[in-house]
């Protein structure tokens, strides 16, 4: 039996996760959705228009946010309901797990992972993320937890752009890419967007391919270090003279010093596995809890194919891909996305695996 594919949605309070979440429901798409829902505060879904309006068979956690505390119960949550799934009581096709506005979705992202039942029941898709476009630069500022939820997502809907001038879009677009740039983002009104853009975006998938997007390596090709070019780009942070943090003074663009940050190594040498090995182990015991995410394509020396890696705090998950092209360059790339990493301890530790 095929996998399961689940899908989290997260976002800052009032960033419209509920609208997007009804319009998923009510769309017509012949799908069956079980929505695991954590009721918090006043934002939840009201059950009843849920099951009146869609048939869905609604799980309401009684016990409020997802943090760790509550990573036994999400557990239990879907373990029942694939039981039930199993001895045909509940039909459904996929799962959407709606957190609250201030969870991390890293505990969440960790139970498709750490349990093998889980992982042989579910496949973990994507983790969507809303930012309400009005409120955004106030609550990233104030509130790690929503800088977090960035640095998780696969995709990034924001919300309410309606409301704020074009400027502060684009200058929130560029924070945004600061933090996360393997996530797409697109502005979405009123929560219309369309199901193949909320499912099936494979955003954990091992095998997809990286998705980092090539225009972020490129923006530091203007900057003037010259120091270790062909070994890793630097992503802009704190030398960063991107043409938008030039209009500073005219008060257009305030360049955050976000501790949700991303860098990017590469390099052209092939990577000695048991060397690699050895200091993700380390590095993930010590920075675990601050690496939100991660992700590369590696050349490793031994294999003619790419090998694949990603995760999520301390798990780690690694997998050989395709066979590297006929003259294709085989450069390994990996992202890092973080809470205040220290960026050259993780740079220069890799250099040191390298052949």
């Amino acid at each position: 039996m095929s996998l399961i594919p689940a899908t989290i949605l997260t976002g800052f309070l009032g960033s419209g996760k509920t609208t997007l979440l009804k319009r998923v429901l009510n769309e017509a798409h012949g799908q069956k959705i079980a929505v695991i829902e954590n009721e918090f505060g006043e934002e939840n879904i009201d059950s009843d228009i849920l099951l009146t309006e869609s048939k869905e068979q609604i799980i309401q956690m009684s016990n409020g946010c997802i943090c760790c505390t509550i990573r036994e119960d999400l557990r239990a949550t879907l373990q029942l309901l694939a039981a039930k799934r199993r001895k045909g009581l509940l039909d459904f096709d996929r799962v959407v797990i709606e957190t609250t506005g201030l969870a991390d979705p890293g505990p969440v992202a960790q139970t498709f992972f750490m349990d093998d039942e889980i992982a042989e029941t579910y496949l973990l898709d994507s983790i969507l993320t809303l930012v309400d476009a009005k409120h955004a630069a106030q609550q990233l500022n104030d509130r790690q937890e929503a800088r977090r939820q960035v640095g998780f997502a696969d995709q990034i809907f924001i919300s309410k752009t309606d409301l704020v001038a074009r400027e502060e879009t684009d200058a929130l677009m560029h924070r945004l890419k600061h933090m996360n740039p393997r996530a797409p983002q697109k502005a979405v009104h009123f929560g219309e967007v369309t199901l193949k853009e909320v499912f099936d975006l494979r955003g954990f998938n091992l095998n997809a391919k990286l998705d980092i997007d090539p225009d972020f390596l490129k923006e530091d090709d203007h900057d003037h270090h010259g120091h270790d070019h062909d070994h890793h780009d630097h992503a802009h942070g704190e030398h960063c003279d991107h043409p938008s943090h030039a209009h500073e003074g005219h008060g257009h663009h305030h360049h955050h010093d976000d501790d949700v940050k991303s860098f990017v190594f590469r390099s052209d040498r092939a990577f000695d596995a048991a060397r690699l090995e050895d200091f993700l182990g380390a590095i993930v015991n010590i920075y675990g809890p601050r690496m939100l995410r991660y992700k590369g394509v590696l050349n490793m020396k031994g294999t003619e194919r790419k090998v694949i890696f990603q995760g999520v705090h301390q798990l780690m998950g690694s997998d050989l891909g395709p066979q590297w092209a006929e003259g294709e360059a085989r450069t390994s790339k990996m992202v890092f996305i973080g809470l205040d990493l220290p960026r050259e301890i993780f740079l220069q530790g890799l250099e040191q695996c390298l052949v």
